[in-house]
C-alpha cells in the first residue's frame, strides 16, 4: 500500500467561539456534534444517550427544549451532561432565554421562526448576559421574510442573503459569539449555500452538513460527498452530519470522514479489498468481523485485510497491522514486516490478539 500521506486541507480562519469547553473556529480542529432523540423531560434516558455518543466521540451535543414542562430535565441534563449542552429552540423566545439561565453551553435558534425582532433580541441580551453563544440556523423553512418573498432568487440564495442579514443584526447589537449553519437537503444546494457564506462572511463560524438527509446509507453519502467537499475547501469549523439513525452513527460516519480527509483521527480505519475471482478465503465475512471488534479499538492504527496474494502483501506491509490471506491460511504483517503464518480459521483471533499486545 503506496502511502497516501499529505497535508492536511488548509482550514479559513474564523473567529473561535466558546461552546462549554470545545472551541469552534479559530482553527481549532473539526468539532463532532449530533442532537438527541430522547424526551428532554426525561433527563436519565437522555443522559444515557448521551453517555453512549460521548464514547462514540461526540464532542458537542444538542437537546430539544420544546415546552417548559422538558425545562427541568434541560436543567439536569446541564449539571450532568460530560458533554456541553445546546438548547434547541423554535418558536418561543422565552424557552431560550430560560434554557440560557438553567445552564445551557449554548442556544440554537431560527431568527425567522422566533417571532419579532423584539424576541429576537431578548434572546440575544439573554445570551450575552449568560456569556453563551448562538448558533444562528437558517433552513428554509426559517428564512428571513422580505428574502424569502423574492421569487427571482434561488434557495441558495435565499439562504446566503437571510443568513448575512441575521449576523449583521446580532453584530448591531455588539453580539459576535455566533456559530451559523444554513442547511438544505440537496448536495448542491449545500455547496452553493456554504461556499458564498464562507465568501461573504469569512470570520464567523459555520456549522456544516447535509439537512434531512435521509436514513443510513443515502445519508451518509449526502454527507459524504457535501461535507467532504466542504471541509476539503477549508470550509466548515463544526458539523453535525444528519442522519435517520440511532445518533451514535452521525457520530461514527462524521469520524469516518474526517479520518478520511487526514483531518481527524478517532478510531483504527479498516483497509481491505473487495474480493475476485482470485481470493480463495471467504473474504467477506472476515473483513465484517474485524470491523466489528475494531469499534473497540480506540487506537489510531491503519489494519489491512486482503484476500489474495496477488497485491495482499504488499497491502498489509502498508498498514500498522494487517493479515494477507491465502489458500486456506494467511500472514500477518506487523509494521511492514512478515511475522507469522496462521490458519484462515484462526486468522482473525490472530490479528486481535496482535493488536491487544502492541497497540492498547
Amino acid at each position: 500500500m503506496e502511502s497516501t500521506a499529505r497535508p492536511v486541507p488548509a482550514r479559513n480562519l474564523t473567529r473561535p467561539v466558546h461552546v462549554g469547553d470545545v472551541i469552534v473556529g479559530g482553527g481549532a480542529p473539526v468539532s463532532v456534534q449530533s442532537m438527541c432523540t430522547t424526551k428532554t423531560s426525561d433527563a436519565p434516558a437522555t443522559l444515557a444517550q448521551i453517555g453512549r455518543l460521548a464514547d462514540a466521540g461526540c464532542e458537542i451535543i444538542r437537546v430539544a427544549v420544546p415546552n417548559t414542562a422538558a425545562l427541568d430535565g434541560f436543567e439536569r441534563i446541564c449539571a450532568e451532561s460530560p458533554l456541553p449542552v445546546i438548547a434547541d429552540i423554535h418558536f418561543d423566545h422565552r424557552l431560550a432565554l430560560e434554557s440560557a439561565r438553567r445552564g445551557a453551553a449554548g442556544l440554537r435558534i431560527n431568527p425567522g421562526n422566533v417571532g419579532s425582532w423584539d424576541h429576537v433580541d431578548e434572546v440575544i441580551d439573554g445570551a450575552g448576559e449568560a456569556g453563551i453563544p448562538i448558533r444562528i440556523g437558517v433552513n428554509a423553512g426559517s428564512l428571513d421574510p422580505e428574502v424569502g418573498a423574492r421569487p427571482e432568487l434561488s434557495l441558495s440564495q435565499k439562504l446566503v442573503a437571510s443568513s448575512v442579514s441575521f449576523v449583521e443584526h446580532f453584530r448591531s447589537r455588539g453580539f459576535d459569539d455566533i456559530v451559523l449553519s444554513a442547511k438544505a437537503h440537496d448536495v448542491v444546494t449545500t455547496l452553493e449555500t456554504y461556499r458564498q457564506l464562507s465568501s461573504e462572511l469569512p470570520d464567523v463560524p459555520l456549522h456544516v452538513g447535509v439537512t434531512e438527509a435521509g436514513t443510513l446509507q443515502q445519508g451518509s453519502v449526502k454527507n459524504a460527498a457535501g461535507v467532504g467537499i466542504l471541509l476539503e475547501e477549508g470550509i466548515g469549523d463544526t458539523m453535525r452530519l444528519s442522519l435517520t439513525a440511532d445518533p451514535v452513527e452521525e457520530v461514527n460516519v462524521a469520524w469516518d470522514l474526517l479520518s478520511a480527509l487526514g483531518m481527524r483521527r478517532l478510531r483504527p480505519e479498516l483497509v481491505s479489498c473487495p474480493t475476485c475471482g482470485r481470493t480463495e478465503v471467504d473474504m467477506i465475512p472476515i473483513a465484517e468481523e474485524v470491523e466489528r471488534r475494531l469499534q473497540g479499538v480506540r487506537t489510531p492504527i491503519t489494519v489491512a485485510v486482503m484476500g489474495c496474494v496477488v497485491n495482499g502483501p504488499g497491502e498489509a506491509r502498508g498498514a500498522d497491522i494487517g493479515i494477507a490471506c491465502g489458500r486456506g491460511r494467511g500472514v500477518i504483517f506487523v509494521g511492514g514486516e512478515r511475522f507469522r503464518a496462521v490458519e484462515e480459521d484462526q486468522l482473525v483471533d490472530a490479528l486481535f490478539e496482535e493488536i491487544e499486545q502492541r497497540f492498547s
